[in-house]
This record gives structure tokens, sequence and C-alpha cells, in this order.
């Protein structure tokens, strides 16, 4: 199986619930990692609308994934879940490649 990057049912019907997007309706979300945070590199998630000229273009659920081609290197393998338990609700990543992750979950090293 090729390396990409996923997103659970569950996170692409929050997306659409975030957009008031229909299920019939595509959503384009940014997928990328920036410098920062306490492990060195930051997770960021936005919307867009349409894909950049060096993007990884992934549609799953409903939802276009679009990631430049610097993230994808640190993200491919990541699964994108939604969690709405006690620890709080929100996006989560589910990757792979990081060797260690902050307590909160928004940032990582690898």
């Amino acid at each position: 199986m090729p390396l990409t990057i996923h997103i659970t049912e569950n996170a692409a019907k929050h997306v659409r619930e975030f957009t008031g997007k229909k299920e019939s309706d595509l959503v384009s979300l940014r997928v990328g990692v920036k410098g920062g945070g306490c492990s060195g590199l930051t997770y960021d998630l936005g919307l867009d609308s349409a894909p950049r000229e060096n993007d990884k273009v992934i549609e799953e659920h409903g939802v276009t994934i679009l990631v430049d081609k610097k993230s994808y290197v640190f993200l491919a393998g990541t699964t994108l879940d939604y969690s709405g338990g006690l620890n709080g609700k929100g996006f989560q990543f589910h990757n792979p490649n990081a060797k260690t992750t902050c307590g909160c979950g928004t940032s990582f090293s690898v």
C-alpha cells in the first residue's frame, strides 16, 4: 500500500460540519507542517479553495486533502481523526513518522 494521508469518516464529517457543507459537497482541507511548538514541528490545518502547483491531492470521504510536498515528507502515512472525548475535542494526527510528541499532540519531532 503506498504511503498517503488518510482522513477518517468521523473527521470528514466534522470538517463538513465546521464548513456548513453537505455530504455531497466537496471540501478542501489544507494539511501541513510548520516549524515551532515544544517538539520542533507543528501541524497546520485549514480550509483552502484550490490546490497549489506543488500540492499532493488526496480525496477520501468527500474531503480533498491538499498537502504541499515539503510537508508531505513529514506526514506520509498519517491518519487525521477527530476526537470528542474527555481529553478535549479536536482533530488528531496519528503520525507514524513522529518520534516524539508533546503532551497536547499538536507538536512533534522526527
